[in-house]
């Protein structure tokens, strides 16, 4: 069986002899780099199934290879920083991470974002023509969503801000991202008026509005669509 293999970019040693054999007794190959200018070609060249990537490089900032590698491939990238502020989260997403763990973290949090991201990054690759969450049903196919046999009637808007998480299923979905994506860039800021629209969708979707299992908030962020397996 081969083992799915995770490039580690941190340039911290103590990280790096933590999380090698951690990762290893999870069940992945380990490969490193200490430098952005490493990562990238490591990317490149030994083809990781996911990368863990530090935002505190010594030759660039981790946002840049993001930034970078995001153009030319959608490789799973998961930030794992010591910097909390809620706008490194949102930039580094913004740029195309899949995910954002801060340090201290636990090894068994890391692992199932991993996990999720690896999942949903096979599930993205693939023809996801009816997407589920909770026994509600996307057909992006036929532009249906349901519940059993009742039809869910969403208006244009819902149904695009709905169906843009859902195929972004696992990963957080900035307010920007989302604002831009469905009502254009003139709308990047307009952060009361996606949450109106989050609120009327739940109000339909979901089957406790107050305690939403589908569309999940990320306070300061974003939004999270969960699929069954979450």
């Amino acid at each position: 069986m081969t083992l799915e293999r995770v490039l580690l970019v941190d340039d911290e040693p103590q990280i790096q002899r933590f999380l090698r054999p951690a990762l290893r007794a999870a069940g992945y190959e380990v490969i490193e780099a200490m430098t952005g200018a490493e990562a990238l070609k490591a990317i490149a060249t030994a083809a990781p199934d996911i990368v863990i990537l530090d935002l505190g490089l010594p030759d660039m900032d981790g946002k840049e290879v993001v930034s970078s590698v995001r153009g030319w491939s959608q490789i799973p990238i998961v930030i794992l920083s010591a910097r909390d502020r809620e706008s490194e989260k949102i930039a580094a997403l913004d740029l195309g991470a899949d995910d954002y763990v801060e340090k201290p973290f636990g090894i068994g949090e890391l692992t199932a974002r991993i996990r999720t991201a690896l999942r949903h990054r096979a599930k993205a690759d693939a023809v996801m023509p009816v997407i589920v969450s909770d026994g509600l049903s996307i057909d992006t196919v036929r532009r249906l969503v349901s519940r059993g046999e009742e039809h869910i009637r969403l208006t244009p808007k819902e149904y695009d801000l709905l169906t843009l998480l859902a195929r972004h299923a696992g990963r957080v979905v900035t307010h920007k991202t989302l604002l831009t994506s469905v009502w254009g860039p003139a709308h990047g800021e307009d952060l009361h008026y996606l949450r109106v629209f989050i609120g009327q969708l739940r109000q339909k979707i979901e089957r406790d509005p107050s305690a939403p299992r589908i569309v999940r908030t990320e306070p300061g962020v974003g939004y999270r669509f969960a699929d069954n397996e979450d």
